[in-house]
């Protein structure tokens, strides 16, 4: 089969979900990890995971199949570049929360609309070229980068905490799935409002995780909440590493 008729994409199934809450994350939290706790800095650390992003990003376009591993190490550079980018342009550069999250939204808005024009549909369904795939991963990069701006305005500038962001993130899938399910909204429209939304809920979930009791956090630290959920990751992807391989065996 051709490069165009291949999609190299993970399949979009309830395990698939559940996979890019754990890599989102992990990236928060991992992200966090370098640029705070090992004092790395926003700009330093920034520039290595775009380069971890650039690398794997090329050997992503490079294969002609699905590969979990691969495809999934590209999501978590995603997001662990898009921790330190919003950062650095939140807090170093300080735009704000508020103002940074608008310039993202407006990137990622833009380059979804030049994507609509120059193919004609979103679906990830149809992502079976080199080119549409170039543009799914950018967006997916400033996607996750907008995730962590939103994540950070909802906890620490509305007033809702860590937890409250959270709670409030999950209620907005919720209504999603909802909608998927009883309504007759475009299902791409749809995937891409979950897709977004799960960035923030993960940048959320990594501060309940990370952060101290007195801030409403799990105190479980950036170094541990980093093993429990990469291991959770790991063990997602080797099982569906292995329905992939299943699928692919010739039947006896």
């Amino acid at each position: 089969m051709s490069q165009a008729t291949v999609s190299k994409l993970a399949p979009v199934v309830a395990s698939f979900w559940v996979m890019k809450i754990s890599a989102t994350t992990l990236g928060e939290t991992a992200g966090d990890l370098i640029s705070m706790t090992l004092h790395v800095g926003y700009a330093a650390s920034s520039l290595i995971l775009i380069s971890i992003f650039f690398v794997a990003l090329c050997s992503q376009l490079a294969v002609k199949r699905y590969h979990p591993p691969l495809y999934w190490t590209v999501i978590l550079a995603t997001s662990m570049a898009g921790t330190t980018m919003s950062d650095y342009m939140d807090r170093t550069l300080d735009l704000g929360y508020p103002t940074g999250a608008a310039l993202l939204l407006g990137c990622l808005l833009a380059i979804l609309t030049i994507w609509r024009l120059a193919f004609g549909t979103l679906s990830v369904d149809e992502v079976r070229s080199r080119p549409v795939e170039l543009l799914y991963w950018i967006a997916i990069l400033f996607s996750n980068t907008l995730g962590t701006a939103l994540g950070d305005f909802l906890s620490d500038s509305s007033g809702l905490g860590f937890a409250g962001g959270a709670i409030l993130i999950a209620s907005l899938l919720a209504l999603t799935l909802v909608a998927n399910t009883f309504t007759r909204i475009s299902r791409v429209f749809l995937f891409w409002v979950a897709f977004v939304l799960t960035r923030p809920f993960g940048a959320e979930l990594g501060d309940v995780l990370t952060k101290p009791h007195d801030a409403g956090g799990l105190a479980l630290g950036t170094v541990g909440s980093s093993a429990v959920l990469a291991v959770v990751l790991v063990v997602s992807v080797t099982l569906a590493t292995l329905e992939v391989r299943r699928q692919a065996a010739p039947a006896v």
